[in-house]
């Protein structure tokens, strides 16, 4: 776990993105609200009812690579794609099938 140098906020190893003040850790600079991505769908958080916020579709797989026949694998693998939406207020993650 990190804190954000701008709110204290902790935040998980992994995320670059403050979920309480957007302050970014890779841009060291707070961005505003209108540089997010808008998505499909308008959605409320079901715990604070606070807008949450587009963070793109995501692709995620089944299984894994095996020596050297592994890309081969792949092919048989199942792949799903996801709408990842994010609230600011809590940190709630919720995934959705893209409408697309």
């Amino acid at each position: 776990m990190k804190n954000c140098p701008n709110c204290n906020a902790e935040l998980e190893d992994n995320f670059n993105l403050c979920w309480n003040c957007n302050y970014s850790l890779t841009d060291e600079e707070i961005i505003p609200e209108e540089e997010f991505d808008e998505g499909h769908r308008n959605l409320n958080c079901l715990r604070c009812d606070v807008k949450m916020k587009y963070s793109g579709v995501y692709k995620f797989h089944e299984g894994f690579n095996t020596g050297v026949l592994g890309g081969l694998f792949e092919l048989l693998v199942n792949k799903e794609s996801f709408e990842l939406y994010l609230c600011p207020k809590c940190g709630k993650v919720e995934f959705f099938s893209p409408l697309i």
